[in-house]
């Protein structure tokens, strides 16, 4: 089978913006707690900082997750099956993906990502590890429905989300995008997603904000792709990461506080931020198997099976498309 070159699903302006970006970082930056979602932090560069970020020692979903992904295939083979198209919502990391894939001997691969250069990369890199493998890459915004390729029309449908990606979401947003996912993937399509779980605080905050400050640059990067994108003149210097616990919603906040009182523009709008006041980037809720489950029923999955690594600080779900009923 032929593989395709790419489909571009962005919706760019004149100037070669991403109209949500404009709109996402202009409508969050005039709310009271200034806010940006967190799918913004991954440009090019924010992508390959997050890489990076997954290889420091505080980091331990990455190596948590890889060692499920390693040691239980024999037992997602069975489960899943062969033959199924893996749509992966987020370019797959060197190390995750192909994992899954010897596992269950899919029949296609079509990677989702916003950010196209870093999507044909981890694509390209596919493609070499399993040159028979059809890999259709798609440059989309995954938190909308998105069409996927025809050439998997006929296949039956995995979704991958690893990373416990949907955890930087709030419960709300979590909530439209499983269900966002399910009409993507369509009926009788499965869900396998990773899920990042509560532990002790200095474990959690240590993970946001490493000894090296990797996760820093990562944070302030946003700034940056904020003055190159959208003629923002924000101070990154007076900018400072900040990573918290917040335990009444059971997630770690990623923060840029402004060490002075700040004026800026983006896009030719005017912000002001006081000494001290933040714009919050990111969140990362973590779970146990209660919140899990009845998040991804909310969303219109049902949990089948549920893996943890040894040390009981990371969960993978494996879910199934759930059948529309109005009663119990």
């Amino acid at each position: 089978m032929a593989q395709a070159k790419g489909m571009k699903l962005v919706d760019l302006d004149a100037d070669g913006v991403d109209r949500a970006f404009r709109a996402d970082v202009l409508a969050g930056l005039r709310q009271q707690q200034k806010a940006i979602p967190a799918r913004w932090l991954y440009d090019d560069a924010g992508s390959q900082l997050f890489e990076d970020i997954t290889q420091l020692a505080e980091y331990y979903p990455t190596r948590a997750e890889t060692q499920i992904l390693t040691e239980r295939a024999g037992t997602f083979a069975d489960q899943i099956g062969p033959g199924r198209a893996v749509v992966e919502f987020g370019s797959g990391s060197s190390v995750k993906t192909p994992l899954l894939l010897d596992a269950i001997s899919p029949a296609a691969y079509v990677p989702l990502d916003i950010s196209g250069d870093f999507l044909r990369a981890a694509a390209e890199d596919l493609r070499a590890k399993f040159p028979g493998l059809p890999v259709y890459p798609v440059e989309a915004d995954f938190m909308r429905q998105v069409e996927l390729p025809g050439e998997i029309a006929e296949f039956p449908k995995l979704g991958f989300f690893p990373g416990s990606t949907i955890g930087n979401m709030v419960p709300r947003t979590a909530v439209d995008l499983l269900r966002t996912m399910r009409a993507t993937l369509g009926e009788k399509s499965q869900l396998l997603i990773g899920m990042d779980l509560i532990k002790p605080v200095d474990v959690l905050e240590a993970a946001y904000d490493d000894a090296a400050g990797v996760t820093a640059e990562f944070n302030l990067n946003l700034a940056r792709r904020i003055n190159r994108e959208l003629d923002g003149t924000i101070p990154v210097d007076e900018l400072r990461h900040e990573a918290r616990w917040n335990d009444d919603y059971a997630r770690v906040e990623m923060h840029l506080v402004a060490q002075k009182a700040l004026a800026f523009e983006v896009s030719g709008v005017a912000f002001e931020m006081a000494a001290g006041e933040t714009i919050h980037t990111e969140n990362s809720h973590k779970f146990d198997r209660r919140s899990a489950n009845t998040l991804l029923l909310a969303g219109g999955w049902t949990p089948v099976t549920r893996w943890l690594d040894k040390k009981e600080r990371f969960s993978l779900i494996l879910a199934k498309a759930s059948i529309a009923r109005n009663a119990p």
